[in-house]
């Protein structure tokens, strides 16, 4: 991917690990798009940051999507970069009175939502790159985050197959694959232990530069290369 000269959708780009993509696309000499519900949050990146361009949309609702692509179309058909980053994390067991409802909201969340969008975008004459956030957690389940951490895992499988599916029409397929950072991801406090974005962003960047489509950092970057016994002992780990 060249890192510069694009016009680029990131979806959840004002906060956490899509604020940290939008920042550094940014500095990299990129037009930025981002997207999400509510508009006092866009407004606070366009208050540090002028040049975003931002749309209000509700991932989860099918005719919003459909909504941001003819958008996008009709006033960015330059696109060519589309970033699936938006998510959502849950903490919660099987057992829970609500478990089914909010395990709805995530699946649509995290696997609805991009596939929907993917395939909206590759109709887009322009587009060469798809970007898809997945997880440490595709290769290694967290039990305190049952849904998610099956969300990501088909995540990662799907943007396996994009890798070749895509291959024809010329757009590349990129997997960004943070371990837990330090981001409100799933609740505030939960991760202040684990590491900044800014180390993230920076490493990926670093892969990027180089041609990779795997990124990987820190714990993520150990799963990719982990055997089966090394997934055994991480889930013992994560699962106590």
């Amino acid at each position: 991917m060249n890192l510069t000269g694009n016009k680029i959708l990131i979806t959840g780009g004002a906060s956490g690990i899509g604020l940290g993509l939008t920042e550094r696309f940014i500095n990299e000499g990129n037009t930025v798009i981002i997207c999400g519900r509510r508009e006092s949050v866009l407004k606070e990146v366009t208050n540090k940051y002028p040049s975003v361009i931002t749309k209000v949309c509700d991932l989860l609702v099918e005719a919003d999507r459909i909504a941001l692509y003819d958008w996008i179309a009709d006033n960015h058909s330059d696109l060519n970069v589309l970033v699936n980053n938006a998510g959502i994390q849950q903490w919660m067991a099987v057992t829970d009175t609500d478990f089914y409802e909010r395990a709805q909201v995530e699946i649509a969340t995290n696997i609805l939502a991009p596939i929907h969008l993917t395939s909206l975008f590759i109709n887009l004459k322009s587009l060469n790159t798809v970007i898809n956030v997945t997880s440490g957690l595709s290769f290694v389940p967290l039990t305190k985050t049952p849904v998610y951490s099956a969300t990501k895992a088909f995540f990662h499988s799907f943007t396996m197959s994009l890798q070749y599916l895509l291959r024809s029409k010329n757009i590349e397929v990129i997997e960004m694959i943070p371990p837990a950072l330090n981001t409100d991801l799933g609740g505030k406090g939960l991760h202040d232990s684990a590491p900044p974005v800014s180390a993230f962003i920076e490493a990926v960047f670093r892969q990027m530069k180089d041609g990779k489509t795997e990124l990987t950092f820190g714990f993520s970057e150990v799963m990719v290369k982990a055997s089966q016994e090394d997934l055994k002992n991480a889930f013992n780990r994560l699962n106590p």
